[in-house]
């Protein structure tokens, strides 16, 4: 029989990659990606020394708030291989110097469905319902309003809600909306009449009829090129009057000018807003003391589960691409075929 002395147990190797992350992962993230890497948390910061630790990374997880630069990826050096995004918006990373650098790009987009859907809901119900504005005149504690002196609120059920975007959020609104017993009509040039028709959605031909029938927008639409100012002094018009507006997408779909304008002159009776441009918003802009606006600080995904969900999946995206897997949600595709390649050691 073997002596205890002659026993050997052969050594595990630990993760040969390194990963920064902007905040502490959840116990079920963490062990999706440990495996494979060490896992380093901090901020990204302008300085040498930053720097010269970020060149000993493979990959990074981080938020939408992080600009990554053909510049910062140079300084970064060759090591890096994969920048992952808790979340959907990519408009801060630069995809083309990302991809010319052989760098994978991912993301999240199934992550914050559910509770951005959810926070355009209750930011529609708050506009509808005048809770926010209420809620104001009751804390000021100058009493109750004479009702005659509020405007009145607008029911849900038989209401024509209007969705700029058929997407992953814009259809879970849909379906609650719809729950709600709202009518919801929508304009999506991707999307096909069979699959609204699967939502009892009606589709729209064109975004002027979205605007035109809807006593309630909501936007849910990607921030490219061509949804720069979607909501505009034309678009604003096309809205009935009293129409109501939500935006928990991205600033740049709406120009802020303009919704200021059509709420001063009561084109439009109110505007929820969880997302600006830029971000974070001038604390002079005067949409965030308007008596009309509710505005929240892009927290429409910012829940238990919705934060756990964006790093377990982040953390799949980022494991997957340092086993020389694709990524099954790698945004600059073309990337793939001319990524970099294997670990450069500690």
């Amino acid at each position: 029989m073997t002596s205890q002395e002659e026993i050997t147990v052969p050594e595990v190797p630990g993760p040969t990659a390194r990963v920064l992350t902007y905040t502490n992962l959840g116990e079920s993230a963490r062990s999706v990606l440990a495996p494979y890497a060490e896992i380093i948390t901090g901020p990204v910061e302008d300085t040498a020394g930053w720097y010269a630790e970020a060149a000993t990374y493979d990959g990074m997880i981080i938020n939408g708030q992080v600009f990554i630069t053909g510049e910062v990826m140079d300084r970064i050096g060759p090591r890096l291989k994969v920048i992952g995004r808790t979340g959907i918006g990519v408009e801060r990373i630069n995809l083309a110097e990302a991809t010319e650098r052989g760098i994978m790009v991912v993301n999240t987009p199934d992550g914050p469905t559910e509770s951005t859907a959810e926070h355009a809901i209750a930011l529609m119900l708050a506009l509808t319902k005048g809770v926010v504005f209420s809620d104001r005149i009751t804390h000021s504690g100058q009493g109750f309003s004479p009702l005659g002196t509020l405007p009145r609120g607008l029911e849900a059920a038989g209401a024509v809600l209007g969705l700029v975007g058929l997407g992953r959020i814009g259809t879970r609104v849909a379906f609650i909306a719809r729950a709600l017993g709202m009518r919801v009509i929508a304009y999506d040039p991707f999307v096909s009449a069979e699959r609204a028709s699967e939502l009892n959605v009606e589709l729209a031909p064109d975004l002027a009829t979205v605007l035109g029938e809807a006593q309630v927008v909501s936007i849910h639409c990607p921030a490219i090129p061509e949804t720069f100012h979607l909501i505009n002094r034309i678009t604003l018009n096309l809205m009935r009057p009293g129409t109501l507006l939500v935006n928990v997408s991205r600033g740049t779909l709406v120009d802020e000018g303009a919704l200021l304008e059509a709420l001063d002159s009561g084109h439009l009776a109110g505007a929820a807003l969880d997302v600006y441009d830029p971000e974070p918003p001038d604390p002079a802009n005067p949409l965030l003391t308007h008596p009309k606006t509710i505005c929240t600080s892009h927290i429409g995904s910012y829940t238990e589960a919705g934060v756990l969900r964006m790093q377990v999946m982040a953390c799949q995206e980022v494991a997957a691409a340092l086993q020389g897997k694709r990524p099954p949600n790698l945004v600059n595709r073309e990337v793939w075929g001319k990524q970099r390649q294997g670990f450069t050691g500690r």
